[in-house]
């Protein structure tokens, strides 16, 4: 009796600690954020401390992720004259030379730091138009979210080509309604460099005013790297990232790819996981795995032209119809963002730099119309949490198939696969009024003839 009196006073007294310690967090990070400097000191921890705990692989003349790739393929183009695209086909688009070759102008050696130090500069530029030109750093969600999710997106962010068309992609968002023909060289820069952007640049040339603008930018940007490359001799290879990705089969960390690696990890017969030893990368298979393997592009198109479809039915309304009056930004955003979900998850590829497909949007959606965009942020950010536990922490045990990363993995994917509703479902939504459903939602639809059939 004694030991049970002397307890039970306890509970109360460490649920009130443990408040006021919370209390006392929240009120640190709201002196944080109302900083005006204080964005600025967390960009410069960040990148120092990426650029800190390189410094003994850079001592030694290394590089991390995928820069061994990208410096062979440099030292190739500069030292022995052997140009990918220009010479021989290549799985990136044209204009990923430029960041790969340059980090090289250097030596070899010294790769790793010239690529951190441009990363800098792009990301340096993101966060600088995310705090309109540096003029709003008090309270600044969506820079505040951005670095976020480059920090929990740090071994991809930093080491792989999407750590430059993300930033390009926040930077041609921003500046869309005010710049468009800049806007449009970004977005285009981006798109040679990795070709997801592309499903930005769709949304922007179905929603916005003034796409034509972003489209002749986008195409000048095209013109040019297509006639170096063509002067340079590659005229053959300038489609060969498309056509070398035709052979892929369903990789591991794809969305797609999910059923098939519980499969494998509950041993069911024919489900496993392989190497692909051309492209280094680990696919699985599995009974039944022929329509994703085969039709998912086939599926992954037709999603992308219906949601196009959409867009244009929202921003122009139906033949014979009146137009609608639309929040032009608020479309672009909503287009861009399904978009970029439907290449995520109907991908058979799939990798960790993919949430950097998604993230720019969605920061650039905190910083326009921040109500609309908290459930996606909340989404991604747990979302990218999850990917970097899976790779590069979890990932030997993952192609091992053991149960807590294959777990962990399946939840980004839902995580992922929720987004990709929710955006469709916004596109939907904007669709209505010019349906004539003015102020109506699609949720809201459901639940009237659900409650229509009781």
């Amino acid at each position: 009796m004694h030991v049970v009196s002397s307890q039970a006073p306890r509970s109360p007294r460490l649920v009130d600690a443990l408040r006021r310690r919370g209390q006392r967090v929240r009120d640190g990070w709201l002196r944080v954020r109302r900083h005006p400097w204080s964005i600025w000191w967390a960009f410069g921890a960040l990148h120092g401390a990426v650029l800190l705990a390189l410094t003994p692989l850079m001592l030694a003349g290394g590089v991390s992720g995928d820069l061994p790739l990208y410096r062979t393929w440099a030292s190739a183009a500069l030292t022995d004259g052997t140009w990918p695209v220009l010479d021989v086909a290549w799985v990136y688009p044209a204009g990923a030379l430029v960041p790969i070759v340059l980090a090289d102008v250097l030596g070899g050696s010294l790769y790793q730091l010239v690529w951190l130090l441009m990363l800098t500069v792009a990301n340096a530029l993101s966060l600088w138009l995310l705090t309109d030109r540096g003029r709003r750093t008090v309270d600044a969600t969506a820079a505040w979210w951005w670095l976020l999710v480059l920090l929990l997106l740090s071994p991809v962010a930093f080491l792989r080509l999407e750590g430059f068309s993300a930033p390009l992609v926040v930077a041609g968002l921003v500046l869309l309604a005010r710049h468009p023909r800049t806007a449009g060289v970004l977005l285009a820069v981006a798109t040679w460099i990795k070709v997801w952007p592309a499903a930005v640049i769709a949304a922007v040339g179905v929603a916005a005013s003034r796409r034509t603008s972003v489209l002749w930018a986008g195409v000048g940007v095209t013109g040019v790297v297509a006639g170096v490359v063509v002067v340079a001799g590659g005229a053959t290879h300038l489609d060969s990232f498309i056509t070398m990705q035709a052979d892929r089969r369903l990789q591991v960390e794809a969305p797609l790819a999910t059923p098939w690696v519980w499969m494998a990890m509950l041993r069911v017969p024919g489900a496993s996981v392989y190497e692909n030893v051309a492209l280094a990368t680990r696919e699985v298979m599995g009974p039944g795995d022929w329509w994703a393997t085969n039709g998912s592009t086939t599926l992954m198109f037709a999603v992308l032209l219906t949601i196009v479809g959409l867009l244009a039915i929202a921003r122009s309304g139906v033949p014979g119809g009146p137009r609608p009056v639309v929040d032009e930004t608020d479309l672009v955003l909503r287009g861009a963002l399904a978009l970029t979900c439907t290449f995520v998850v109907l991908n058979k590829v799939g990798s960790p730099q993919y949430m950097l497909w998604i993230a720019p949007v969605v920061a650039v959606g905190l910083l326009l119309r921040p109500d609309e965009h908290r459930t996606p942020a909340v989404l991604t950010a747990w979302a990218a949490g999850l990917t970097t536990l899976v790779f590069p922490l979890l990932y030997r045990p993952l192609l091992d198939l053991h149960a807590v990363p294959v777990g962990v993995l399946g939840a980004r994917n839902l995580l992922v696969v929720l987004l990709f509703g929710w955006s469709v479902v916004r596109v939907v939504d904007a669709v209505l009024p010019a349906l004539g459903l003015e102020g109506r939602t699609l949720a809201g639809l459901v639940g009237v003839r659900r409650a229509s059939g009781r």
